[in-house]
């Protein structure tokens, strides 16, 4: 099996990028049965669309149903598996088991893949659920190249594992911080994040009174963001069949900036794997999505503080989105651009595109659609011509340093 680059939609436009920049399949969210409550998430009607296009360009589409179910969270999951099937979605992900014996006796011909929700860490567990029918394993977040190393040895199944995004404090996902502290339930979709807040952090005085410990920076429970962004080959090595990436609240430029490189490395290294250099220039264009400090979490070694996000945040440089290109006319080198952030003449910016295609240039010329000159696009997703330096293409990218 070609090996799969998983990217995250968490709506029809994020999965259109995807699929543009590289995704072999996407997975997304449905009305009911996932994660991430806040996400855009697809009606039927957008995933009758979504799939329609990744056959286009022959992606996948996965649906997340990936719950810890409730008996109310029950009704309907079989008529909603149902109807995937009919849509034509290729896969959903579970980790409940009585989701899965639904999905299997609505729709006994969709393809299941147990979800990282499960907590899959050694290849027993694994074989286990192979025997009741599982095609395809999300391995816990917890899982190091060794012990992937043993589980390839073991069981001949497709194996799914996380190599970029945001890292649960708690085990695999299993927390109830945010039930406790907010009664929103982090494993029917309703996380609000706690670990992510900031605390002040007290000691306990002789006179049983509390005193706050004064520092430069909040405490904070919460990981670095995951990033084995110089490691793909480890993986591929091991013969992981689908490396997936975090991401379904994220933006449109996140996902493509992240897809984009993913896919420029693994390409590079099937292509000559005995001459394969990673090249600085797709490190530091992660950088450019990155909205924490990365760790490469589990895989080489237990975390320790160094991989949680304590003391004084690392100052990482932020990039605005600031348009996405519409059209190009190559007699005038005018892009038609719609505006997603504030820009004006004079701005340093920088375009990419799929295949890592970017260019910095400086904005000299700015029309309106009618051809009149302006100084700034500032009204949000305004339409306006911009001068460029290099051809460009739709679906290419504006962007600009803060």
């Amino acid at each position: 099996m070609q090996t799969e680059l998983l990217a995250p939609a968490g709506n029809l436009e994020k999965l259109k990028f995807a699929i543009h920049y590289g995704a072999d399949a996407v997975y997304i969210g449905g009305k009911q049965f996932g994660l991430r409550a806040k996400a855009g998430n697809f009606s039927y009607e957008d995933m009758v669309e979504g799939v329609n296009f990744a056959k286009k360009y022959h992606a996948k589409v996965y649906v997340a149903a990936n719950i810890i179910a409730h008996n109310d969270d029950l009704k309907g999951a079989e008529d909603f598996f149902r109807t995937l099937y009919e849509i034509g979605i290729h896969a959903v992900i579970i980790a409940d088991p009585s989701l899965i014996q639904l999905c299997k006796k609505a729709a006994p011909n969709l393809e299941i893949h147990l979800s990282t929700q499960a907590s899959i860490t050694n290849w027993r567990a694994i074989q286990f659920w192979k025997d009741l029918g599982i095609s395809r394993v999300v391995l816990a977040r917890e899982v190091s190249v060794e012990e992937i190393k043993s589980i390839k040895a073991h069981v001949d199944i497709e194996i799914e594992t996380f190599i970029h995004g945001a890292m649960c404090i708690s085990y695999s996902g299993r927390c109830v911080l945010s039930n406790h502290m907010t009664e929103r339930d982090a494993n029917r979709g309703g996380c609000a994040q706690s670990c992510r807040w900031k605390y002040d952090l007290f000691e306990e005085t002789n006179e049983n009174e509390s005193q706050i410990i004064t520092d430069d920076a909040a405490f904070t429970m919460s990981s670095k963001d995951l990033s084995m962004v110089e490691h793909v080959p480890d993986l591929l090595n091991l013969g992981v069949e689908s490396l997936k990436i975090e991401g379904r609240m994220k933006s449109i430029h996140y996902v493509a900036t992240v897809v984009n490189v993913y896919r420029k490395i693994i390409d590079e290294y099937k292509q000559n794997p005995n001459n394969y250099i990673l090249q600085q220039t797709w490190i530091d264009e992660i950088w450019k999505a990155a909205q924490r400090s990365l760790t490469t979490g589990f895989y080489y070694h237990t975390p320790s503080d160094k991989d949680q996000l304590f003391g004084k945040p690392e100052r990482l440089p932020k990039y605005d989105f600031a348009g996405l290109v519409l059209d190009y006319d190559p007699q005038t080198k005018l892009a038609t651009i719609e505006q997603r952030n504030y820009f004006k003449i004079g701005d340093d910016i920088e375009f990419f595109g799929p295949k890592m295609h970017l260019f910095k240039q400086t904005i000299k010329e700015i029309y309106s659609i009618d051809d009149e000159p302006l100084t700034e696009a500032r009204h949000p997703m305004m339409k306006v011509k911009v001068k460029v330096d290099q051809p460009v293409n739709t679906y290419y990218m504006m962007r600009k340093r803060k």
